[in-house]
């Protein structure tokens, strides 16, 4: 970096670089925290001051009012009327009980409508049976009904009392015995829905929500955001202790929120409320003036800044990832000149001479590539002929021995036609036509030998794959394969049989036979020699054939061995098939 016979320190982009990037960050990245964390700071107390403020005001509120009721309801319990009812029942008469009743329930009426949190008064009268209600009247009192009464309020006639998943508050008037049951309960309700409407009074924030808990958990009542995410808001209050654990903002159904807390010691209750992060950065409004300021000034170290990028980075590396695409893409005659001696002219002169060597060694690694696997073509063809000639002439040599004069000249027809196919053009590959009409001659042949307990069939090629052209002599030795290892030992009934099958985008010929000897062990044995990849491992017989697809179709050709549904071995030829019969498969 220092001095080279390239560049000099002058030259080199790395200072230009760091000295550009420090004038722009420092000042902006110092200023621009220091501003943010004060403001959000500031706004996140005034914020949570503010609201706990209004929450605490609202409890105390709150309490006062409860204590109130309370109030009334201790003053029920000494009401003339209720304590007539209850002791002097069995002396009144008829029109004296229906007037003292309805006394009492307008005094009920009264508790209830002397504060919206009360939804209803309730009187369980024990010694006369009777439940008397502000809203339902006089009605029966069942005992099992009063012995819940009794075993949920118990003694608690100063707390708020959860039941029912609601929110009660009793008082007992003592019946005089010390473990004697109370004359009477009385029972009033708060209402609910009154209370979720008070929330509603702290969502003063778009978008903010409040939580109402009761000391056990038992009573939540939400207002605002909080309904749609009030389990996990539960969920997440009840592992806080106290406000001072409320600090950072966290995530609820989506959005993040900062929790204020509250609560109520007498009552057992507490409210959380929830403002979004957003709402804390109001306040930078305030800012926008500083804010204007500091952007003109950044904009223009921005544009110095942007300026000598362009020039020195960002369009000398545009042309170098261009001229990488062209050679991406097949381009191969790329050559960047460039004036300046700093690392991009070192960086072009290096791609440049990159270029010219890979030019140099596609060139001669295509070249060394098509004459190794024609030369190995040709190579594993050869093994093929000589092979088949000597069964040919062993077959003959057998129908001659046996007397078998009659099919003599049909047989040297046969093979004269075979040899003839063999010999009389040097090309590689054939059409699918050629190859079929050939196997079958082959086949004919072995039939002329075994045609009392061996049959053939051969389905009809389809036409539009006739004139595909695919490699030659790769049917006839699977066939070959067939008689010479299972067909020949069977006494009676043997089959040999081939199909052709389309499947999406391959073209399969598919040779099984019935033979009865294939074992498993065999079975595997093959397998792994058609997977085998060593090169210098023998390639004769199937392999051979596998070897050879593979070679002209790559990876999507080649031979696959299984068990065949007719007992014997089943071998397919996978051939890349695209339905096109002018268009030869070795070339798809």
């Amino acid at each position: 970096m220092f001095k080279t016979p390239m560049f000099s320190i002058r030259n080199t982009l790395f200072l230009r670089l760091i000295f550009t990037f420090l004038l722009i960050l420092t000042p902006l990245i110092i200023l621009g925290v220091y501003l943010y964390q004060w403001s959000i700071h500031t706004a996140r107390e005034d914020i949570a001051k503010t609201a706990a403020s209004q929450t605490t005001f609202y409890l105390t509120d709150l309490e006062n009012e409860i204590e109130r009721i309370k109030l009334l309801q201790f003053g029920l319990l000494e009401d003339e009327d209720l304590n007539k009812l209850t002791l002097l029942w069995d002396r009144m008469g008829v029109i004296e009980k229906t007037d003292k009743i309805n006394s009492l329930r307008n005094r009920l009426y009264l508790v209830q409508n002397s504060s919206k949190y009360i939804k209803e008064v309730s009187v369980y009268i024990n010694p006369i049976g009777r439940v008397i209600s502000s809203v339902d009247g006089v009605s029966p009192l069942v005992k099992t009904l009063y012995d819940s009464v009794l075993s949920v309020y118990g003694s608690r006639n100063t707390r708020i009392i959860e039941w029912k998943d609601g929110l009660y508050l009793s008082a007992a008037k003592p019946s005089g015995s010390p473990k004697g049951q109370p004359l009477f309960i009385v029972e009033i309700e708060l209402d609910q829905q009154t209370l979720t409407d008070a929330l509603a009074q702290f969502n003063t924030y778009s978008g903010s929500g409040s939580l109402l808990l009761s000391a056990n958990g038992g009573i939540q009542l939400a207002s605002g955001s909080v309904a749609s995410f009030m389990k996990e808001a539960s969920m997440y209050v009840a592992q806080k202790k106290n406000a001072g654990d409320y600090g950072e903002a966290r995530s609820f159904g989506g959005q993040r929120y900062y929790t204020i807390f509250a609560g109520s010691d007498k009552l057992d209750m507490a409210i959380y409320r929830f403002i979004p992060s957003e709402v804390i950065r109001k306040p930078l409004d305030k800012f926008y003036t500083w804010a204007w300021l500091f952007a003109a000034a950044a904009l223009v170290i921005v544009a110095i800044y942007a300026m000598s990028t362009y020039k020195f980075i960002h369009k000398p590396l545009l042309r170098l990832v261009k001229s990488f695409r062209r050679v991406e893409n097949g381009d191969l005659e790329q050559v960047i000149t460039h004036e300046s001696k700093d690392e991009f002219g070192y960086l072009y002169s290096r791609f440049n001479q990159m270029v010219a060597n890979l030019r140099s060694l596609i060139d001669q690694a295509y070249r060394q590539k098509l004459m190794v696997q024609r030369s190995e073509l040709k190579q594993l063809q050869s093994q093929i002929n000589p092979h088949f000639l000597f069964n040919s002439l062993f077959i003959l040599n057998t129908m001659a021995r046996t007397g078998d004069t009659e099919r003599v000249e049909q047989f040297t027809i046969q093979l004269g036609e075979y040899f003839r196919f063999v010999t009389r053009s040097a090309s590689d590959e054939i059409s699918l036509e050629q190859e079929i009409h050939h196997a079958r001659t082959y086949t004919d042949i072995q039939l002329l030998r075994f045609s009392r307990r061996i049959r053939a069939r051969f389905e009809d090629l389809p036409m539009e794959a006739a004139q595909a052209k695919v490699p030659r002599l790769i049917v006839q030795p699977i066939i070959e394969n067939a008689f010479e290892h299972s067909l020949e030992r069977k006494e009676e009934k043997g089959l040999i049989v081939v199909r052709f099958v389309n499947v999406a985008d391959e073209f399969r010929i598919i040779i099984e036979d019935n033979g009865d000897d294939l074992s498993e062990e065999k079975l595997v044995e093959l397998s792994k020699s058609l997977a085998n990849r060593d090169e210098y491992a023998e390639t004769t017989g199937m392999v051979n054939i596998h070897r050879r697809l593979t070679i002209t179709y790559g990876d999507r050709g080649g031979v696959r061995v299984a068990r065949s549904e007719l007992g014997g071995l089943q071998v397919t030829l996978h051939f890349p098939w695209e339905g096109q019969s002018d268009v030869p498969i070795a070339d798809r």
